[in-house]
């Protein structure tokens, strides 16, 4: 790469897009190649633009994505692709570096890398230390309970809940609480199957809130079903152990006393505005049952702030720079 690289958003006006460009376009370690509104449809500029980066962040949907890919004539130009494209594809690395202890060399040496998604970032990181730890057995059926604020669902999402936000000011002026994907299949399953070890795909149920952002990433696991169920002390040691040197993975207090916004609820917007993935162990040894969750900015560490991590690693420079802690 050059003294400066160079770094084109494809799709930089979309939701992420848009989150990258804000957290990249204050940084004079690197050059951002912008494309004029009126020529984000042509492929010519977009060709050329992509085939000048050093790395293309692609923030399309999927179909386009595979389209940009395809474009990709300059054998230097690397690719970050935050669709959900390529996050199951051969050839491709999965872009979450604190998934196993290779995988942060596997992205900084990857020509092609996928950008997780918000929901599997908080289940992998919960599951996949149990799963690598044997503390938890790869059959074990999973169920997943997880909200997100509105911004997730993308512009059109967001465009619905900020017309009834005006129509009616204040909160509950929307929808104030709805679950989705009940045909199951969801878009996110298989990637959090093939990435968590696991024998059979997880049953996820989604919910959005009303609510911006923020993300609660729910896996409640009935231990009393396992013939030696771990403790939870245990559990917590395993995760804190896996997690110990990692900056934007943080491993709470077990059964921790959480500060509470309000009531004694735990508060989805906790870590908004960073790029952290917050870890909660509660267990019941008695009851042999346990929880964990996640918590996470689902535009921070679920979509733009996991690009700029791979961004940096991909290019080679302070993993942190641009995010905040």
């Amino acid at each position: 790469m050059g003294t400066t690289p160079k770094v084109f958003i494809d799709g930089e006006a979309g939701t992420t897009g848009l989150q990258i460009y804000t957290r990249l376009s204050h940084r004079d370690d690197l050059e951002l190649l912008s494309i004029a509104p009126a020529q984000r449809k042509d492929l010519t500029t977009r060709t050329e633009l992509i085939n000048a980066a050093d790395v293309a962040i692609l923030c399309l949907p999927d179909e386009a994505a595979k389209e940009s890919v395809s474009l990709v004539t300059n054998p230097s130009v690397k690719i970050l692709d935050a669709s959900t494209a390529h996050r199951t594809a051969d050839g491709w690395v999965y872009g979450f570096p604190e998934l196993e202890p290779v995988q942060r060399q596997a992205i900084a040496t990857a020509r092609f890398v996928s950008n997780p998604g918000c929901y599997p970032t908080g289940f992998l990181a919960c599951i996949r230390p149990l799963i690598a730890a044997e503390v938890i057995p790869t059959a074990l059926p999973i169920t997943i309970n997880a909200i997100s604020g509105y911004s997730g669902g993308g512009r059109k999402l967001i465009e619905q809940y900020d017309m009834a936000h005006a129509k009616q000011p204040g909160p509950m002026s929307s929808q104030p609480y709805g679950i989705y994907g009940l045909r199951f299949g969801h878009k996110h399953v298989k990637e959090m199957h093939q990435h968590s070890g696991l024998v059979h795909p997880p049953l996820f149920v989604p919910a959005v809130g009303d609510f911006d952002q923020g993300m609660l990433v729910q896996i409640p696991l009935p231990l009393w079903s396992l013939d030696n169920p771990p403790t939870g002390e245990q559990i917590y040691a395993t995760l804190a152990s896996y997690y110990e040197n990692e900056p934007f993975v943080t491993v709470m207090p077990f059964n921790a006393d959480i500060p509470l916004r309000i009531g004694t609820f735990l508060d989805v917007l906790g870590v908004n505005g960073t790029n952290q993935v917050q870890i909660f162990v509660f267990a019941n040894d008695a009851t042999q049952e346990a929880l964990l969750v996640a918590r996470l900015d689902n535009l921070g560490k679920g979509a733009s702030g996991a690009a700029v991590q791979n961004l940096n690693i991909m290019l080679g420079v302070s993993e942190s720079a641009g995010l905040a802690i």
